[in-house]
C-alpha cells in the first residue's frame, strides 16, 4: 500500500507464498526423505462429506457462541480488539476488500498448519487428546498476545477458539474442516466485531442492558448447540476412514 496504494499487488504475491508453503508443509518439494513426515504432520487430508458437514456445523455454531463471548468480555473488561479497518480508510473499496480477504486466508492456513497440524500432531503422539488440545490451545492464545494484548479475557477467548479448532482437527484427523470456519471467523471479526468494540459500553459503568444479556444468551445457547453438533461429528467419524487408511490414501495420491 505504501508503494502502489491503488494496486493490491501484495495480495497476489501473498497468495503465491501461501500455496507454496502449504504444499511444502504437506510433503511437496525437497528433501523428499521428509515428505512423508511433513504430510503426516500437516494432516491436510480430505475427509468424507458427512464429516466435513458436521465439522462445519459444530464449528459454525461455536463461532456464533464465541462472537457473543467476545462482546460480553469486552463489555466486562473494556479490552476490545484492534481497529482493523481504521488504517484502510480512504483507500479504494476493491483494495480494502482484497486485503481483508487475503488477511482472512493467511491466518487460517498458517495457524491451522502450525497449531492444529504440526504442533498438535506432535503433542498427540506424546499426550492424551485432551492434554494435546489444551497445550496447543494455550500456545495459540499466547501467540495472539503481541498483536491483541495479553489481557486475561483475550487469552481466555483465544484459548477457547483453539479448543474448538483443535477438537475439530482431532476428531476429523484433518486440518481441512476447520479452515472454512476459521476464514468465516476472521471475516466476521475484521468487518463486524472489532470495528465496533470502541463503542461498547462497560457493564460496571453503564449497567447491563438488554443487548448485553442477549449476547450472554447467544454465548450459552449456541455453545450448547455446538456441543451437540460435536457429538454428531463424533458419531459421523464412525463412518470415516481410520488414520491408517487416510495415510495410505494420501501416499497413493502422492
Amino acid at each position: 500500500m505504501k508503494l502502489f496504494p491503488s494496486i493490491p499487488w501484495a495480495v497476489a504475491a501473498e497468495g503465491a507464498v501461501l500455496v507454496v508453503v502449504w504444499k511444502y508443509l504437506g510433503g511437496s518439494g525437497w528433501p523428499r526423505r521428509t515428505s512423508g513426515a511433513r504430510r503426516e504432520l500437516l494432516r491436510g487430508q480430505v475427509v468424507p462429506t458427512q464429516v466435513f458437514a458436521w465439522a462445519w456445523i459444530a464449528g459454525g455454531l461455536a463461532l456464533v457462541s464465541l462472537a457473543g463471548m467476545w462482546i460480553v468480555l469486552v463489555q466486562l473488561t473494556g479490552a476490545g480488539g484492534n481497529p482493523t479497518l481504521a488504517f484502510l480508510t480512504g483507500n479504494p473499496a476493491i483494495v480494502v476488500a482484497l486485503l481483508i480477504g487475503m488477511a482472512s486466508l493467511v491466518s487460517p492456513l498458517t495457524e491451522e498448519a502450525a497449531f492444529r497440524g504440526y504442533g498438535q500432531v506432535l503433542l498427540e503422539r506424546r499426550f492424551s487428546p485432551v492434554v494435546a488440545v489444551g497445550i496447543s490451545s494455550l500456545f495459540f492464545a499466547l501467540y495472539h498476545g503481541p498483536t491483541q494484548g495479553f489481557a486475561v479475557s483475550k487469552l481466555a477467548f483465544y484459548f477457547a477458539v483453539g479448543v474448538v479448532f483443535g477438537t475439530i482437527a482431532y476428531m476429523t484427523r484433518s486440518t481441512l474442516p476447520a479452515i472454512p470456519v476459521h476464514i468465516a471467523g476472521d471475516l466476521l471479526f475484521f468487518t463486524v466485531i472489532w470495528p465496533h468494540d470502541a463503542g461498547r459500553l462497560l457493564v460496571w459503568v453503564h449497567g447491563a442492558d438488554f443487548m448485553f444479556w442477549l449476547h450472554v444468551a447467544q454465548m450459552v445457547v449456541f455453545g450448547g448447540l455446538s456441543v451437540l453438533a460435536f457429538t454428531k461429528l463424533r458419531r459421523a467419524m464412525g463412518f470415516a476412514p481410520t488414520p491408517t487408511t487416510l495415510k495410505t490414501h494420501s501416499r497413493r495420491q502422492a
